[in-house]
């Protein structure tokens, strides 16, 4: 078998333990996706001490490591008494966090991330590892929110905003066919109150709509023939807030699946703001499939 797949032909799945109550959710979540994808789970923990070698003294670096082996051991043996016959792999590095994950994943893996991390910022709605690993990820990134132990609304939810996610939506087909529950394709687009003459606003948003249930159409059709098993809805609505109605919705699914969209940014990569605002509201965990990831038929 591929170091870098599982037997589902899935990417491995790769979650980062920090010690904290949200990756430790993170790891269970992780652990029952490599059970349905039929593969191992891969539990990276990151010391960092790359970064700040030259400040630490040789018994300081020494128990640092130490401390990380024995918070992944810890973490392992947590999986383990849920899934006592998963594959665990444990996995211990000197540098960043987010770059430890990307290379942990290689070129499929799926990399899974608590919503928050052990940082002093409890105002913060999303930790820096998991912005940084939704902004810079190749791969499909998770990062998991919503309750510790989720009811199941027994849907995978995937947000489409014209042809070029059908990679996405691939994507999400396979996720809703592992967990065998239906898979919702939703169109969302932006009213613009503050627009033009009123017929022309009228024209204009008729057009729009014309245009986005054309896409998702699309997408739906390629998806019925590529997954005939899988139970599909489709589903078009206009809203005030894009980012609003996704999290919304996100109440009734399992899982939500997006495009990873990035806005340029002067200092590195950035989130959209949809995306950002799925990532930091959503109900459920959120999976980015990146435009530009390898295997994933985005064309945009």
């Amino acid at each position: 078998m591929d170091a870098t797949t599982d037997g589902s032909g899935l990417g491995r799945v790769v979650v980062g333990a920090d010690g904290s109550p949200s990756a430790r959710t993170a790891a269970m979540w992780g652990a029952q996706e490599a059970v349905l994808r039929g593969g191992g789970l891969f539990l990276v923990h990151a010391t960092d001490i790359d970064a700040m070698s030259r400040f630490l003294s040789r018994a300081e670096i020494d128990q640092s490591r130490q401390a990380g082996r024995e918070l992944l051991d810890r973490t392992a043996d947590e999986v383990t008494a849920r899934y006592p016959g998963l594959n665990i792999v444990k996995e211990l590095g000197d540098g960043p966090p987010a770059g430890s994950l990307r290379r942990a994943a290689a070129l499929t893996g799926t990399i899974v991330v608590g919503h928050r991390g052990i940082g002093g910022f409890s105002s913060l709605l999303l930790g820096s590892v998991g912005l940084e690993v939704a902004a810079s990820a190749t791969t499909p990134a998770v990062v998991v929110r919503g309750a510790a132990e989720p009811a199941e609304a027994g849907a995978v939810l995937a947000a489409i905003r014209d042809i070029d996610d059908l990679g996405c939506a691939r994507a999400a087909a396979h996720e809703a066919t592992l967990r065998k529950v239906t898979l919702r394709l939703l169109n969302i687009w932006s009213t613009a109150p503050y627009a033009g003459v009123r017929a022309a606003l009228r024209n204009g948003t008729e057009r729009n709509a014309r245009e986005h249930v054309h896409a998702l159409s699309g997408v739906a059709e390629r998806l019925r023939e590529e997954f005939p098993e899988l139970t599909l809805d489709a589903d078009g609505e206009k809203s005030r807030s894009v980012p609003g109605a996704l999290v919304d919705a996100s109440r009734h699914a399992d899982l939500l699946v997006a495009g990873g969209r990035r806005s340029p940014g002067y200092l590195g990569p950035t989130l959209g703001r949809t995306t950002l605002g799925l990532l930091q509201h959503a109900h459920c965990p959120v999976e980015l499939i990146p435009r530009y990831g390898p295997g994933h038929g985005s064309t945009a």
